[in-house]
């Protein structure tokens, strides 16, 4: 199978050249792999420079966009300009933070995933993040998820759900399409991914709401996005996340954002949403 990677990066100097050791380092390595720079103002282009000058498999693009970093538009934005550099003969697609180490078997145990079953379109392993010296797991979504740092499609699965959305929610929107259209998503618990940089350390303030705003844009209804902002809230130990999440959807419902998916869409997730609610309160 051939397997290509994209990986946006903004001023990741401090983190870059670990994430391209570790997988230059893999039993089986990448077929292609585009390090998109956006708008970097740090040595990040260097560290590109240096790797994609030494592996002919690597290639560094460098763009020019907005230098805030909000989760969501902006990291889709560059996905897709490295996404566009790569030939379309692949058969396993990734988008790839640059504050990752893979183990050194990782790439091969998730082509392993998407070989061993046709019907698996989304895969991955399990961030860690270090605590009081110890490497924990992540524990902001369940590990069941694919999670937004380390995502790996099947060709035909990302074709058919359209691609990643440019928007705040991409990465739960896409398993959860992924589903609607009869694909498996699949996580190896074995496959500890260290994540340098916790989840949410560079948002800005305003993307506080923003949790909420995707949970309205996936069209759970208010009930399931207090259910899922309760949940993040423990997770965090914050209960301000709570009480943001409700004014994030609120504050988009007034402002009638765009939905990210269809009615018969939105009726599947809140279907899946609830089953799985069940299933957790009475097993």
């Amino acid at each position: 199978m051939k397997f290509y990677i994209v990986i946006p990066a903004h001023n990741e100097e401090d983190t870059l050249g670990q994430t391209l050791d570790s997988l230059v380092k893999q039993s089986r390595l990448p077929d292609k792999l585009v390090v998109v720079n956006d708008n970097s103002t740090d040595g990040t282009s260097n560290i590109i420079d240096s790797y994609s000058s030494k592996y002919t498999w690597i290639e560094g693009l460098h763009i020019t966009s907005s230098s805030e970093h909000i989760p969501g538009q902006k990291v889709i934005n560059a996905f897709y300009e490295g996404h566009e550099v790569l030939d379309d003969d692949y058969d396993i697609i990734c988008k790839y933070d640059a504050d990752l180490i893979f183990p050194d078997h990782y790439i091969q145990k998730v082509i392993e995933m998407f070989s061993e079953d046709a019907k698996v379109g989304v895969a991955g392993g399990l961030p860690y993040v270090k605590k009081n010296g110890e490497w924990k797991f992540e524990a902001i979504a369940s590990k069941d998820h694919v999670r937004g740092p380390l995502k790996a499609y099947r060709k035909e699965c990302f074709t058919e759900i359209g691609g990643l959305k440019r928007s705040i929610g991409w990465d739960s929107v896409d398993v959860l399409l992924a589903q609607y259209h009869g694909w498996k998503v699949k996580t190896d618990h074995s496959l500890h991914v260290k994540h340098l940089k916790p989840t949410g350390a560079q948002y800005n303030k305003q993307s506080k709401y923003l949790q909420g705003e995707a949970l309205y844009k996936m069209r759970f209804g208010l009930l399931l996005c207090t259910i899922a902002s309760l949940k993040g809230a423990i997770n965090r130990g914050s209960f301000s996340f709570l009480l943001n999440g409700i004014r994030g959807f609120l504050k988009a419902k007034k402002s009638k954002k765009d939905y990210l998916v269809n009615e018969d869409h939105g009726r599947f997730i809140r279907q899946l949403r609830w089953r799985n609610i069940r299933k957790k309160l009475f097993s």
